[in-house]
């Protein structure tokens, strides 16, 4: 299965509020409430227009299967952030995400050539944080209490990269990748082995 990422388009829009709307995504996002087509369409015409964000639709063999973004992009500080979602629940579990985060630390450090790349992932949410600590991510935070979903507070893990993590994880990421490629699923700007 080939993984690429693609800009997102004013097509995307419809596909996009149902995703983030489903329950298997809204259980991660920071906010759980329904959003609005109204509040949607905000959302989607400022995300397009912004200089500091990029948005990607992730695919998996050329279908559309969820999002990918840079937020909050700072070139005179080198950093960004990042998060991304599979919002189809048939492509979870299967290495797609292994192939997002590839292309995105590439995109970030070597294409952007930015020096930090982080994110912020519910405590809960510990298959996600511990595949980016897998990539080379370094904890730096514990944020408690910070986040209100279902009622109550939960905590959030903050994780960081710097260039220079990735470029000391980047041989063992590749090795692992091409494995998986071997089993069928790689990102499609995997470089070949030298």
């Amino acid at each position: 299965m080939s993984v690429r990422l693609r800009l997102v388009e004013a097509a995307d829009s419809a596909r996009l509020l149902r995703w983030r709307n489903s329950a298997e995504v809204a259980a991660f996002m920071y906010s759980d409430h329904q959003i609005s087509q109204a509040e949607h369409d905000r959302w989607f015409a400022a995300a397009i227009a912004a200089s500091d964000r990029r948005y990607w639709i992730i695919e998996a063999d050329g279908e559309p299967v969820g999002l990918a973004n840079l937020a909050r992009i700072d070139l005179s500080a080198r950093k960004c952030e990042w998060a991304y979602y599979l919002g189809e629940p048939s492509t979870r579990g299967k290495g797609l995400g292994a192939g997002v985060e590839y292309i995105v630390l590439r995109h970030v450090f070597e294409s952007r050539g930015l020096n930090k790349l982080w994110c912020e992932v519910l405590a809960g949410n510990e298959a996600v944080w511990k595949m980016h600590q897998s990539f080379g991510f370094v904890r730096e935070a514990l944020f408690r209490d910070h986040v209100l979903k279902d009622g109550r507070l939960q905590d959030v893990v903050g994780l960081g990269m710097l260039k220079s993590d990735w470029d000391a994880a980047r041989p063992a990421i590749e090795a692992r990748l091409r494995r998986l490629k071997g089993r069928g699923l790689a990102p499609e700007e995997l470089p070949d082995a030298p």
